[in-house]
């Protein structure tokens, strides 16, 4: 729908608030060793109320659960061509744009009764909801996904029934399987992550990630089967990097990589005064509290995060750091990445020239790779210095990644020493790092085909 709103976070038992996800039935992954997972739509939906004994409401665009009056949810899922062991189950609902919320989201149980009637269920012959207690939901506000941990019953292919009742006069609304891409998904992980690479370290990563769609679920779903360490070029969470985008957006996709991940803010994440919510999502890992730049080593590597939303200038206190901390370093081969591009074609945000002097501290002190954000798009250019000229000797190769989930933006004036471009993929974009030598590759996500890769030497 392309709407951005703020989700409180909730945590209660096995629930957590969540993302949207692809509506479809989308399979990644593919071996014993790798993470699969399998989203289905409901096959039949409804809601009943006990002021109204013989009403139906099985073609309603709602679900509800309410106490005053009376009101219970039935969901009934499909699940089929799903192999090996499940390692998750999860229920997602997302809660209709037009209501203000409620302080309860209802308590979900197992069915036995697997063949009640969308379209004839009525208070009067509801089936009964007589099965376990899998989870509850919380606090719920409009427009919202949330999500209940039901892998205790789902355990394979089959027929699963869920029924959802409240103690709480105060309704939740939902969106039913009428309602199209905001329908309930039951989502289906089977496998285990890959193990940690044996080999040369991988960084893997993109920018512009989380708002209310389902890119960044379908991104996520990625990194589910590559190795190595995550990094982030900025916007992590759309519109204001709340706390509340942080666990609403991206906790339940990108968040279950954030042991691994190595971010960058971006401006969406500053729209929270001083980038809080941002901070103390990712603790320590963004680097020292507040600052936003930080450096790491991976094998050969020298990699720096760094912050396009402070002072960039000459003499800055980012400059004068970078300038210490690649001096310091004594790994041949360097990459950094931030949000802002220095270089990029997209026409929604032009060239960042304050960026300039982080760009000349690189090339100054030979370093190989620069990744940005900030434009929902990929691109790569050949290697520049830092008045954009082509230079094969020292120039910095860099790249765009944008594609991470935000809506996609499109091209303009196409700029020198572009190689590579694309405005309709999501993917991620992976590095494999080798001793005196680099490969990249965009990584489309599954049911898109864009694909672009090649190797480079350090300096």
């Amino acid at each position: 729908m392309g709407i951005r709103l703020s989700r409180p976070s909730v945590t209660m038992g096995t629930v957590a608030v969540l993302v949207a996800a692809t509506a479809a039935v989308v399979m990644t992954g593919g071996t014993s060793a790798s993470a699969a997972t399998a989203t289905f739509k409901p096959v039949a939906d409804t809601y009943v109320q006990n002021d109204t004994t013989s009403t139906n409401y099985g073609t309603s665009t709602q679900l509800v659960v309410d106490n005053s009056p009376v009101r219970r949810m039935f969901l009934r899922f499909t699940v089929s061509g799903v192999s090996g062991t499940v390692t998750s189950a999860k229920l997602r609902l997302r809660t209709i744009s037009g209501n203000d919320g409620s302080s309860a989201g209802g308590t979900f149980r197992a069915m036995s009764n697997t063949t009640w009637s969308e379209t004839g269920t009525t208070w009067a012959n509801q089936p009964s909801i007589d099965g376990a207690t899998l989870g509850s939901i919380g606090s719920v506000s409009a427009n919202g996904w949330y999500e209940v941990d039901v892998t205790s019953h789902v355990r394979g292919n089959g027929t699963f029934s869920f029924g959802a009742t409240s103690s709480n006069t105060d309704g939740a609304y939902y969106d039913s399987r009428e309602s199209g891409a905001d329908a309930p998904q039951l989502v289906i992980t089977t496998g285990t992550t890959p193990p940690p690479p044996s080999g040369d370290p991988v960084l893997v990563g993109v920018g512009d990630i989380s708002d209310s769609g389902s890119g960044d679920t379908a991104t996520a779903a990625l990194l589910d089967n590559i190795s190595g360490t995550v990094f982030t070029t900025g916007d992590n969470v759309y519109s204001n990097g709340t706390a509340s985008e942080f666990n609403s957006y991206y906790a339940p996709t990108w968040g279950r990589h954030k042991s691994r991940t190595r971010p960058s803010p971006g401006n969406h994440d500053y729209n929270t005064s001083g980038a809080t919510g941002y901070y103390n999502y990712f603790g320590s890992q963004a680097g020292p509290s507040g600052r936003g730049y930080y450096s790491y080593d991976l094998g050969n590597w020298h990699v720096v995060s760094l912050n396009s939303n402070i002072s960039m200038s000459a003499g800055s206190a980012q400059e004068q750091w970078l300038r210490a901390d690649l001096a310091a370093s004594t790994k041949p081969c360097t990459l950094a990445y931030w949000h802002h591009p220095l270089y990029t074609s997209s026409s929604n945000h032009a060239p960042s020239t304050s960026t300039r002097p982080l760009y000349q501290a690189l090339y100054d002190n030979n370093a190989d790779v620069v990744v940005w954000g900030h434009n929902h798009v990929y691109e790569r250019f050949a290697p520049m210095n830092p008045n954009g000229g082509y230079d094969a000797g020292r120039g910095l190769r860099s790249f765009v990644a944008g594609m991470g989930g935000a809506g996609h933006y499109s091209f303009g004036t196409i700029q020198p020493n572009s190689e590579a471009r694309n405005s309709s993929a999501y993917g991620v974009l992976k590095f494999t790092l080798h001793a005196n030598s680099y490969d990249w590759q965009f990584v489309p996500v599954a049911g898109q085909s864009y694909s672009d890769s090649g190797t480079g030497s350090c300096h």
